[in-house]
């Protein structure tokens, strides 16, 4: 993690990881329930409703566990990390943008298998910028992956049960 906030990383890299984890702080996820809504066909519905149900559980979750942990960020132990973007919160585990990521791409994965891989693209990169940028360790990162599958799992899987997905 030293070697990774001392870094001097390249200028298109900062900016990258910046904006993806920006892209990563809701309103893309907004943007894209509304696209959804607007065009998304007859399971469109379905979709940002699980979508959403699992992100909103996911919040609750995540910040349980924040309060848990109060696992500091590298960033706050670090005195190297270049990264001068402000947390969301004070605790990092587990990460919860990645959490929302994953599981907001994983349900809608599954009622746009089309959009797969741009969904789990963007994930995978909030994941990454999140660390890069001194916000989480690896282990929130990780932790924020399995979270955020098991609910992106435990929504469709809720859903099927009522007929809906």
């Amino acid at each position: 993690m030293q070697r990774m906030n001392r870094w001097r990383a390249p200028r298109w890299v900062r900016i990258w990881t910046i904006t993806v984890t920006r892209l990563g702080d809701g309103w893309i996820w907004y943007a894209l329930g509304f696209l959804l809504l607007g065009f998304g066909g007859p399971q469109r519905f379905a979709a940002v409703s699980a979508a959403g149900a699992a992100a909103v559980f996911g919040v609750f979750v995540f910040k349980a566990l924040k309060h848990l942990s109060q696992r500091p960020r590298p960033c706050q132990i670090e005195p190297h990390c270049w990264s001068k973007v402000l947390p969301p919160d004070q605790f990092s585990f587990p990460s919860g943008h990645t959490m929302t990521a994953f599981s907001i791409a994983l349900v809608i994965s599954y009622f746009y298998p089309s959009l797969e891989g741009v969904l789990l693209f963007l994930a995978l990169n909030i994941a990454v910028s999140r660390i890069v940028l001194g916000m989480h360790f690896l282990s929130d990162v990780l932790a924020g992956m399995v979270l955020g599958v098991a609910l992106g799992c435990a929504s469709i899987t809720a859903f099927a049960s009522m007929g809906l997905a």
